[in-house]
């Protein structure tokens, strides 16, 4: 009740859109857009377009989470997470019914125009992204509750982003881009796997069968290490099979940022991983930057 006080209506629906979470959504359209410039096929209108989708349906991932997983008792005064607005009574189930409608029709009517620019593969690909925002903890199969969220997020987070924006800039799709795209994917990826390890305890207790729940704390703590090998090996071979792509080994600037958090994934539990994935979010953020960075400036 004291949240209530505190904070303005607008306060909350920010809370309930988890901004930390939001650059992390743009990253892997901002690298697409920068391969499209590499390749001199970058179209400004369809990339501001490609990138406010990504981030509402992010939003609206966020908000169907908030809502199912309240819903069906995973998330409880005892969540280690930030604040869950459907849980704490900031917001009713149905007013974040609403605002989850909204934000995904304002990313339909974005994707429109998408479609109109390249074909119903885009069509396909956002009612799919939709449609897996809400299963993720809703409908009569939550993938989420039975160990495929991180599957779905490596799909529609890394290539699924990358190689949907680059293809409604160039209607074509390279082997540069896709592993661009796996990249990313891994990356994002991270994000879910640490809050999976966070939550490990009360997901258990609400039968949410995550793969951390599978894996145990070091089986979790080996995904993601695993998820940040395979990425920062991803250089290696773009630059074996394509030197253009040299550039790509700007990314390993951020590897301090990446042993800071294995660190801290190894060393931290419970809340204290709320660091762990914020700063797994600014990494992906910071690779797709300096993955770009480096492909655009170097030939």
């Amino acid at each position: 009740m004291s949240e209530q006080i505190k904070l303005t209506k607008p306060q909350i629906w920010i809370l309930a859109a988890r901004p930390k979470t939001l650059p992390a959504a743009a990253a892997s359209v901002i690298l697409g857009c920068s391969l499209a410039i590499k390749n001199g096929s970058f179209l400004l209108f369809p990339s501001l377009a490609a990138i406010f989708i990504s981030i509402l349906l992010q939003i609206g991932a966020n908000l169907a989470n908030d809502l199912f997983d309240f819903q069906r008792g995973a998330d409880t005064s005892h969540r280690l997470g930030p604040i869950r607005v459907t849980q704490a009574g900031l917001l009713s189930q149905e007013q974040v019914r609403r605002g989850m409608i909204v934000v995904f029709g304002l990313s339909i009517v974005l994707g429109s125009y998408l479609a109109w620019i390249a074909g119903w593969i885009v069509i396909a690909i956002g009612l799919s992204a939709i449609l897996a925002a809400l299963a993720y903890t809703g409908g009569p199969f939550p993938y989420g509750y039975h160990s495929f969220g991180e599957f779905f997020v490596l799909l529609f987070f890394g290539f699924a982003a990358v190689c949907g924006t680059y293809y409604v800039q160039t209607h074509n799709i390279n082997m540069p881009v896709f592993w661009a795209g796996f990249a990313m994917g891994l990356l994002v990826t991270n994000i879910l796997v640490v809050n999976n390890l966070r939550d490990i305890e009360t997901d258990r207790t609400a039968r949410k069968i995550t793969l951390a729940v599978r894996f145990g704390i070091n089986g979790t703590r080996i995904e993601y290490l695993a998820c940040l090998l395979i990425a920062y090996a991803i250089p290696i071979i773009l630059t074996l099979t394509e030197r253009t792509y040299s550039g790509s080994f700007f990314t390993w600037l951020s590897i301090p940022l990446a042993i800071r958090l294995l660190k801290e994934l190894t060393n931290f539990a419970g809340s204290n991983l709320n660091q762990t994935l914020a700063g797994t979010a600014r990494l992906a953020l910071m690779y797709a930057l300096l993955f770009s960075f480096g492909i655009i400036i170097i030939h």
